[in-house]
């Protein structure tokens, strides 16, 4: 994380060679080069940096050039032909590959070397594997037998989820990975970790006064996170059939939120000191007992419905998808932390796609004033204190509160109190990828999961899934796109007396 680093200038300036598995990707050409694109225009890559890019895909180095262009020039903000004439020229080189084979390793390896003797020094290098999950332990395993490994201590390796399909194989990926590489080596990205807003929880909750006294079980009633989609799975239905909405979003992304939200202070902003704290709140989730499933867990599966006017196809309709299909699309859980600050404060965690709109955002509510001196007449909007953070589509936070309606009688009505992230800083926030990608090349694992960290995630989970597996439900599909998910989702969070939060104030 850009703050935690007090000499990362002479991190930033350590000649890097960035190896991309997979470079020809959509992932490559969406998400890493427009990121490595703007890095270079911010000028926050090292003086020595250059690109090697891997795939099977049969093109010269030019016509590999051309094609990271179009996808630059779509995707990056600010684009300047001038600039990325300079900018290309940092891909040294494009290899045709088998990832199976041993004879591209050695390749590799020579390409490499030539870089760093045209240098004259030996630079870092960053492994970034934007493969298919199926292809990571051969990888490895090749950058093992290859010796890639020994460049210098401070080389990465970068992991793109899912990692594992559950705890047994995220194990099975930690010991390969262990085989290769040190676990200050592996960085473990999960994007949603390098949004502004999410960075911006820790400045929030500790560098100011007025959160953290109340920040505990005595005044917050609740907590909501969701992450909810519009789009379907689109192409990605093959893929997703093997996922489902438990191990996309909330294993990952949803779990590392709310460590955020309920991590202790940190000492310091030290990489491992923060990813201690998160651990601790992982380890104090109240264990999940298989027969109480159906009790905090509920899941989905979108119908046939209507998106912004457009009528969409059910999930068991799109390309790639079982036509009997039993993966969740939509899936909520309660969960508690057992610790003093949290004992009894239930996080009610919601994800799905084809949702009624795109958002993801968590809502932190409090409890009610202990006694109400205001008459009846003067309540007729009363809603309870709440903060809300909105992550996506709009960067913000948010206060509700209430305040007197002007006029001779009071009356009382809910307001809400904004800070946007564009109307206060004037420019908009980078892409996250941009934020991790520097983090990478910086040395920086603030924003990235350890092995425990990943393992302790997935125990969590472990148990929803295999009673989901072994329960398959009667009723899917259960839930009409463009709602807000099957009506099992509202009976979980009502039957504590509580909703969900929708929008509005």
């Amino acid at each position: 994380m850009t703050t935690t680093l007090t000499n990362e200038k002479s991190h930033q300036n350590a000649a890097t060679i960035f190896i991309i598995f997979g470079g020809a990707g959509d992932l490559s050409w969406r998400k890493l080069f427009p990121a490595l694109y703007s890095l270079y225009r911010s000028n926050w890559l090292p003086e020595n940096f250059a690109i090697v890019a891997a795939d099977r895909k049969s093109m010269n180095l030019e016509e590999y050039r051309e094609h990271i262009r179009n996808g630059v020039e779509t995707f990056a903000p600010q684009y300047d032909s001038s600039l990325w004439s300079c900018f290309s020229e940092k891909i040294e080189s494009y290899l045709i590959a088998d990832l199976s084979e041993a004879a591209f390793y050695e390749s590799l390896k020579h390409t490499l070397e030539q870089i760093g003797t045209k240098w004259e020094t030996k630079p870092n290098w960053i492994f970034y594997l934007a493969i298919s999950p199926s292809l990571i332990k051969t990888v490895v395993s090749q950058i093992g037998i290859a010796q890639l490994f020994l460049a210098p201590a401070d080389s990465r390796i970068v992991v793109e989820k899912p990692y594992g399909h559950d705890l047994k194989s995220a194990n099975e990926l930690d010991q390969c990975l262990g085989r290769v590489f040190k676990e200050s080596q592996i960085f473990r990205i999960d994007h949603y970790l390098g949004k502004e807003t999410v960075q911006n929880i820790l400045a929030l909750r500790f560098a100011n006064a007025w959160w953290e006294p109340i920040w505990d079980s005595r005044y917050i009633d609740h907590v909501q996170i969701t992450v909810a989609e519009e789009v379907g799975v689109e192409l990605r239905g093959e893929y997703y059939e093997h996922a489902g909405a438990l191990r996309d979003m909330v294993q990952n992304h949803m779990l590392q939120l709310l460590c955020l939200i309920a991590m202790e202070p940190p000492v310091s902003f030290d990489s491992d000191e923060i990813r201690n704290k998160k651990v601790d709140v992982l380890h104090a989730v109240r264990k999940i007992i298989p027969d109480e499933v159906h009790q905090i867990a509920v899941r989905g599966q979108y119908g046939r419905g209507w998106i912004k006017g457009k009528e969409v196809v059910a999930y068991r309709e799109e390309p790639g998808v079982k036509s009997d299909s039993s993966t969740e699309t939509f899936a909520a859980i309660k969960l508690f932390i057992d610790n003093w600050r949290w004992q009894n404060v239930p996080f009610y965690l919601r994800t799905g796609k084809r949702l009624a709109k795109r958002v993801t955002q968590i809502v932190v509510t409090l409890k009610p004033i202990p006694h109400q001196a205001f008459p009846a007449r003067a309540l007729d909007q009363w809603l309870p204190n709440r903060m809300i953070l909105n992550i996506q589509p709009e960067e913000s936070i948010s206060l509700v509160f209430h305040a007197k309606i002007p006029g001779p009688v009071i009356r009382l009505s809910p307001v809400n109190l904004q800070f946007k992230y564009q109307e206060a800083f004037k420019k908009g926030s980078p892409e996250a990828y941009e934020t991790l990608l520097r983090d990478v090349i910086i040395g920086d694992g603030t924003l990235f999961m350890r092995a425990d960290q990943a393992q302790a995630a997935w125990s969590i989970v472990d148990p929803i899934l295999e009673f989901w597996e072994n329960t398959p439900p009667i009723d899917f599909p259960n839930y009409p796109a463009g709602s807000w998910g099957p009506e099992s989702a509202q009976v979980l969070i009502a039957k504590d007396g509580k909703s969900w939060y929708e929008g509005g104030y």
